[in-house]
């Protein structure tokens, strides 16, 4: 009996792992990546040192980013590297951070909502 429980568990575990849905790639070409239940960033990374963060809700419709900030942590070879994202034009985020980050780069962004809640994406 016990191992039919456990045959059935493993069955349920590989299946729903294989339909979640990982970071897609988003209109302007980076990781779109889930913040919390109500939103999306997708991280733009293009070999500068410039990162640009576009914002979304949860039916992937662009948000003006006024009101929100934002910080980025990403790490490239090997150092952690951490800036602020400042609101810029319509749904973007930007910000300068201290080296050239390379597209592919690993990291997250924290993302301050307005009304006061805070969301981590990782990528």
């Amino acid at each position: 009996m016990l191992k039919h429980v456990l045959a059935a568990l493993m069955a349920v575990s590989l299946s729903s792992g294989a339909m979640a849905s990982g970071p897609e790639r988003g209109p302007n070409g980076g990781w779109k990546i889930d913040a919390g239940a109500r939103h999306h960033v997708e991280v733009v990374l293009d070999g500068t040192s410039n990162v640009v963060v576009y914002l979304s809700d949860e039916r992937s419709r662009p948000v003006a980013a006024t009101g929100f900030t934002a910080n980025a942590t990403i790490v490239v070879n090997g150092t952690t590297h951490r800036f602020p994202l400042s609101p810029a034009d319509g749904p973007r985020l930007t910000g300068t951070a201290p080296v050239a980050i390379p597209a592919g780069s690993k990291g997250a962004i924290q993302l301050s909502i307005p009304g006061g809640s805070t969301v981590r994406a990782t990528f």
